[in-house]
């Protein structure tokens, strides 16, 4: 149990996993290439702080965020390292991003002129622009206003051009067809420009495990991180990804089922003979989806089917024989040789891997492991 906890459910996060797949990562890079570590969302819900502090260890020369309280959240806690918002600030934050050295991503004009009134040339605003070859999110889709906002940006003192970037939509998938004419797309626009920025970045995860011709001069390095393939089953990653993330927890009830009871909210399980039922203290207010009736975890290197509609606090699973309260569970791991990954889950559930690890909420405490540094 962790001090300050009263309940066996948690996450146990592994510093050395995380370490380990930004290394080889970094190892692929040329030497040009810099890695940004992507830790938006609570780092994907294993911990911003914790993670950020695991990555700048194994290399990682910044971050990126999506949210400007994100990067602020850094700033307190001391990192001094480039911070990049992916997402679009509201401009009446430019000054704050300027004086805590934080870069932000612009995708209009109008958002730069509305700026400079508040900014100083002791204080300039790092700026990325961004390009939407084909994502449909943000950034600029014509060279027009791209250029006008590049000259803006080169002859303002208040502004530093910092970098360009586009986001790939399909760069996990198959099919290229799609991810050639974003890179057209990009190459047309950013060849436009009166002068390159010290940072033209195209690279997410999948770009930069399966495109690595596109990676430009940054890589936005974010699932793989965790240990998660962003491609869920569809591509095999270069190499090994380490799982950084377990979710474990323990029987708090064991009972023997007799044939013809039910269990759970609906009464949609009924037992077709005795068999004995162990109750987990995890639930959907923890984030673990309520669609997972059906689906399984494991118990003593056993896979164990959740039975009944998982509640909000609690579930139930079928036991193959009787276990007392207490025996360990793991519902996202290893257990003697068998495990259950984040993308099993999400396969079952219909989602993916990053969607399961972002929702588990504060319920959850993160437990870190392997802290120390291993050369």
């Amino acid at each position: 149990m962790v001090e300050g906890w009263h309940r066996a459910s948690r996450l146990v996060v592994d510093a050395a996993a995380i370490r380990q797949n930004v290394k080889k990562e970094i190892e692929r890079l040329d030497h040009q290439s810099e890695l940004f570590a992507v830790i938006k969302a609570d780092a994907y819900g294993h911990g911003l702080i914790p993670v950020a502090r695991y990555t700048e260890q194994a290399g990682a020369t910044g971050f990126c965020v999506a949210i400007l309280d994100e990067a602020l959240t850094l700033r307190e806690a001391g990192f001094a390292e480039p911070i990049l918002v992916l997402g679009i600030t509201n401009v009446k934050w430019a000054a704050l991003a300027a004086e805590k050295n934080v870069s932000l991503t612009v995708g209009d004009v109008e958002w730069l002129t509305k700026a400079a009134p508040q900014l100083t040339a002791e204080h300039p605003l790092k700026v990325h622009l961004a390009l939407d070859t084909g994502m449909g999110r943000i950034g600029f889709q014509e060279s027009d206003g791209l250029n006008q906002a590049a000259k803006l940006l080169i002859k303002d003192p208040r502004f530093v051009f910092e970098g360009v970037f586009t986001h790939f939509a399909t760069a996990d998938e198959k099919d290229p067809t799609y991810f050639n004419l974003q890179v057209d797309r990009f190459h047309k626009l950013v060849d436009t420009l009166p002068e390159k920025p010290r940072y033209v970045h195209v690279s997410n995860t999948a770009t930069s495990l399966w495109h690595a011709a596109c990676n430009g001069n940054l890589i936005r390095f974010g699932v793989g991180i965790y240990g998660m393939n962003p491609s869920g089953t569809v591509l095999e990653p270069p190499y090994d990804l380490q799982p950084a993330m377990t979710l474990e927890s323990r029987l708090s009830f064991s009972k023997l089922l007799k044939k013809g009871r039910s269990v759970s909210y609906g009464a949609t399980y009924t037992a077709e003979q005795d068999e004995w039922i162990g109750t987990i203290p995890i639930g959907y207010a923890d984030g673990y989806p309520r669609c997972l009736q059906g689906f399984h975890v494991l118990v003593d290197g056993h896979f164990c089917e959740i039975v009944g509609r998982v509640c909000m606090d609690q579930l139930m699973i079928r036991l193959p024989h009787e276990y007392p309260a207490g025996t360990p569970v793991i519902l996202a791991g290893q257990s003697q040789g068998k495990s259950i990954s984040m993308t099993d889950i999400a396969d079952y559930v219909g989602t993916i891997n990053y969607e399961i690890t972002c929702g588990f909420t504060e319920r959850l405490p993160r437990v870190y492991k392997n802290n120390d540094i291993v050369k």
